[in-house]
């Protein structure tokens, strides 16, 4: 099952794909579907009216999810072309919902910097109250996955050995354009390839293959410490290419279109615009 969150007329509601079509749950909540287990349940659908998505002005698929982790350097050639050593226990940071933005909303370069970096990956959407989970046993706790761009400050990143500011600039952080649950996918999402394009050129490429630490293993790591509930949010990522790194640099800009594109979840699209500008 596929999900849209949306916002029409001032009122938020919820579009699930079922087949070829796209159905209106209202203002049904995505995360209170998964916490029920019914989310890919494709009788959610029956007697819903049919919608057309295109006149839907899209959020992210959970805008305020109760925790929202993010891993660093969890590709190898990442952590190569980084200032970091490659990590034997996951670089978790947190991001904040005040910096998420949907698909087709323009990621925001700060006026205080031009060091806006795009950083591609995939996101893990818990489906059940998770602690002290096995790795084993941790792929039974996810209820899907979508896309996100970690758009970075760099600048602000790199301040201090915390990466906080550079990572929770407002409309920075790019998620959706949709929740497609677990039973689509590979288990852990495994063996997917990962593209991101600025302006149509392709400046990063992978397989989900090549995390340092699987799905799994993050959901094992980060129930060690918390608690996990669900539609809490972990994004996995990213790998090498991304704009900071390279020689010379490449910062995202005003008037730039950044996609990242996941096999089997689609497209996340978004332009870019000067916060003066906005």
């Amino acid at each position: 099952m596929r999900y849209r969150a949306y916002e029409r007329d001032g009122a938020k509601g919820l579009a699930v794909k079922n087949g070829d079509t796209w159905f209106d749950l209202g203002a049904q909540s995505l995360v209170d579907l998964i916490a029920s287990g019914t989310v890919a349940d494709a009788s959610i659908a029956d007697g819903k009216p049919e919608v057309d998505v295109a006149d839907l002005q899209l959020l992210p698929p959970i805008p305020n999810p109760g925790k929202f982790l993010c891993v660093g350097l969890n590709y190898v050639d990442h952590a190569d072309e980084s200032p970091y050593a490659m990590p034997d226990y996951p670089t978790f940071f947190a991001r904040f919902s005040s910096s998420l933005i949907a698909d087709g909303a323009p990621i925001i370069r700060p006026e205080c910097s031009h060091e806006l970096d795009f950083e591609g990956e995939l996101i893990v959407v818990i489906g059940k109250t998770a602690r002290h989970v096995s790795e084993e046993d941790a792929l039974d706790y996810v209820a899907g996955y979508s896309i996100f761009n970690d758009g970075s400050i760099r600048n602000y990143q790199f301040l201090a050995p915390q990466w906080t500011p550079g990572k929770n600039f407002d409309d920075t952080g790019a998620f959706g354009p949709e929740f497609i649950t677990a039973d689509e996918l590979p288990a852990g999402a495994k063996g997917l390839s990962l593209e991101v394009f600025l302006n149509g050129k392709k400046m990063q490429s992978t397989s989900t293959d090549d995390m340092v630490f699987p799905v799994a293993t993050l959901i094992a790591k980060a129930s060690e410490f918390m608690t996990l509930n669900p539609g809490d949010v972990i994004s996995t990522g990213t790998p090498a290419g991304v704009g900071f790194a390279r020689d010379p640099q490449i910062f995202m800009k005003d008037g730039d279109t950044v996609e990242v594109h996941i096999e089997k979840l689609g497209v996340l699209s978004n332009p870019v615009k000067n916060e003066i500008s906005v």
